[in-house]
């Protein structure tokens, strides 16, 4: 009797264990993957991992093509290369200008590129005088081979912002080395501050020019691209001008010490 009744009991006992070891989420994954991957058993972790990343590569492969056609349409309107070129010219000009009139000590070098305003035109003064060292006190210039220049030379030197009290002895410039002092540095630092004001000027009118140029050639090309080119130009713009900002910062450490 009772074996009978065991033997009636087992097939419901193989179907419960049976339904409780097959995994509800086993079930559904057979489920789900079936209609994407017929011949797959594909659990749902696996199958969304792997199409989230066929996706992204999508996304990202659009992504690209997208920049990349926005750049040819920008080359079509204008340069950016060449907008970029005259905007470093700009700083490149400055970083001269820092080099050439904001050093603390004096030297024959930093008095080469002075202008000299003469009759014949603006030159430098080391293509009208010979300049030398003559002790670490005193620089000379000698104007011998354009004698009728002494005077505008001695005037240039006098107006260079670089503290320069010149004598003059027959076609010789004597140049003494003027003292650090503190009022000499601060006034070195007042000078960059111009030399940096000057430059961001000249930042501003590459800019406006390359603006220009764009509205000049924006029939054909929708008012999107436009604005994007005139918003990539104004980046590269406020771009170097904190570039300009952060030399003058450097320079400004320098010469307060």
């Amino acid at each position: 009797m009772a074996l009978n009744h065991l033997s009636r009991l087992r097939p419901l006992l193989s179907q419960s264990l049976v339904g409780q070891l097959r995994s509800p989420l086993a079930a559904a994954s057979r489920v789900s993957a079936a209609p994407r991957f017929p011949d797959v058993t594909c659990y749902p972790a696996a199958c969304t991992r792997l199409y989230a990343t066929k996706k992204a590569k999508a996304k990202a492969k659009g992504q690209s093509a997208k920049v990349n056609m926005n750049s040819a349409l920008v080359e079509d309107i204008i340069s950016l290369d060449e907008v970029k070129a005259d905007m470093s010219a700009v700083l490149n000009a400055l970083k001269d200008d820092f080099t050439r009139n904001l050093s603390i000590r004096t030297s024959p070098g930093a008095l080469d590129h002075i202008v000299v305003t003469t009759q014949d035109g603006k030159f430098p003064l080391n293509q009208l005088g010979q300049i030398s060292m003559k002790s670490p006190l005193l620089i000379m210039v000698n104007m011998s081979s354009y004698p009728e220049a002494t005077a505008a030379a001695t005037h240039a030197l006098r107006e260079s912002g670089m503290n320069l009290n010149p004598e003059v002895d027959g076609t010789i410039i004597k140049v003494p080395v003027p003292k650090v002092t503190r009022e000499h540095r601060e006034n070195l630092t007042k000078l960059a501050k111009q030399l940096s004001n000057k430059a961001k000027d000249s930042l501003r009118r590459v800019r406006s020019n390359a603006v220009a140029q764009v509205k000049k050639v924006k029939d054909g090309h929708s008012e999107d691209t436009i604005r994007l080119v005139e918003k990539q130009i104004q980046l590269m713009a406020d771009n170097m001008a904190l570039d300009i900002d952060k030399q003058v910062a450097v320079k400004t450490k320098e010469l307060l010490g």
